[in-house]
């Protein structure tokens, strides 16, 4: 074998030419199927980064009415049939496979009666939570603290609060021990907190605005308070909503529908259930239509491979040809048809795999100029990589096959005496 790959080098490297728009068909084909591939792959990571969010694999799992519209407190009052949740049902949600953490908070959205001195968070949010809301959620603390287990058990009227509503209410000074007025109770604000990881969508549709722009509930600013004070606030204690954090994206479909039938077990109320926002099958349904586009380019790049391979299978033939009697004098010394064949189809892998490594190389480089000049996200993938080289070696064994059991079959007497 290695002896076959010394000569097929030998034989490529004497005819270099020849070899190199022999490789041509192979290479742009390659390269075409690699770019394209990282393209839809770059493109299904962005799709998925801006259906997600800031990428913490945090699935919402909200009250819901019909079946379709979160059930909303401050307009539709307590609903019968869904019990407060307590801790235990938090454990619960923790020890769903897959789930890293979870919390169970409440909300106000668009809220207009957070003040410091006679400044108003305009359409803020207000969020009553757990110990564990800002770890599932992805918010790392800026300044000051979290809320500590005694903010909890004393049922202190503390608050943490987001960059964007430090912002609003103070201007340049930090919100750290300010006191805010939350519905005529003074809250003191501990801690400023921000997302982990920066997330800056893509917005191209109208669509698009309204959900990263108007309808975002943080965009005011948020304003959280312990689950234990919430009462204090809003009167009364009310069921909750909940959010788990899944180990990975892919987990997340399963882990929201595994957490909403936990959830639902409790709620009596027909007309009343837990959803989980299925963002991921939203994901899965854009890539979907996105693949089945691409996919008709990756088939139409195909061609310049077929158009490769039958080069591949032309100038194997014509090298045959040429080396006549190099294989009668082979045969007439006791190299036996397997030898033969072995030698052709070892030179003809090495040539399309060599145009399959510098496709591969191209297409990378081309996706990249891509990514540069157009705008468009890609992601190599390692895999389709690995398969485009191993498909072009498949080239050159399928169609090096025909001349090289040719080359096996001839006769020995009859080569040699070829001119």
């Amino acid at each position: 074998m290695l002896e076959n790959i010394r000569l097929s080098f030998q034989g490529i490297w004497g005819h270099k030419l020849r070899s190199l728009l022999t490789m041509l068909g192979i290479i742009i084909g390659i390269a075409a199927i690699i770019a394209i591939v990282s393209t839809i792959k770059g493109t299904n990571e962005q799709i998925k980064k801006n259906l997600i969010g800031s990428g913490t694999n945090t699935v919402n799992v909200r009250l819901s009415e019909s079946g379709d519209w979160d059930y909303e407190m401050e307009y539709s009052g307590i609903p019968k049939g869904v019990p407060v949740l307590d801790g235990t049902v938090r454990d619960a949600l923790n020890d769903i496979p897959s789930v890293e953490d979870a919390t169970l908070y409440m909300t106000r959205t668009s809220v207009d009666y957070i003040f410091y001195n006679s400044t108003l968070l305009q359409g803020g949010q207000l969020i009553g939570a757990d110990s564990h809301y800002l770890n599932t959620c992805g918010y790392i603390v800026k300044s000051g603290r979290n809320f500590t287990d005694s903010d909890y058990t004393k049922y202190r009227k503390v608050a943490v609060i987001d960059t964007t509503a430090e912002d609003s209410l103070f201007g340049d000074e930090p919100g750290v021990g300010k006191t805010i007025d939350i519905k005529g109770e003074p809250f003191i604000v501990v801690g400023i907190v921000e997302e982990s990881g920066e997330f800056e969508p893509v917005i191209e549709t109208v669509d698009d605005y309204y959900k990263y722009v108007y309808d975002d509930a943080g965009n005011s600013g948020m304003v959280i308070i312990p689950d234990a004070v919430w009462s204090i606030v809003q009167q009364y204690d009310e069921p909750q909503n909940a959010k788990v954090l899944a180990d990975s994206t892919d987990s997340m479909s399963d882990v929201g529908k595994a957490a909403a039938d936990l959830l639902n077990e409790s709620v009596t109320n027909k007309e009343l259930k837990y959803r989980a926002e299925d963002i991921n099958e939203k994901a899965e349904d854009t890539e979907e239509l996105s693949e089945t586009t691409n996919k008709q380019l990756v088939w139409i790049a195909s061609i310049s491979l077929l158009v490769g391979g039958i080069g591949v299978m032309n100038i194997m033939l014509v090298s045959v040809t040429e080396r006549t009697r190099e294989i009668g004098l082979k045969k007439a010394i006791g190299a036996k048809k397997n030898k033969i064949l072995g030698q052709f189809l070892t030179e003809a892998a090495v040539l399309t795999s060599l145009g399959g490594i510098v496709g591969t190389i191209a297409g990378i480089i081309f996706a990249e100029v891509i990514s540069k000049v157009s705008k468009v996200p890609v992601a190599i993938s390692i895999p389709a990589v690995i398969i485009a080289i191993v498909f072009s070696m498949l080239i050159g064994i399928i169609f090096g096959f025909f001349p090289a059991v040719k080359a096996a079959n001839l006769d020995p007497i009859v080569a040699l005496r070829h001119e």
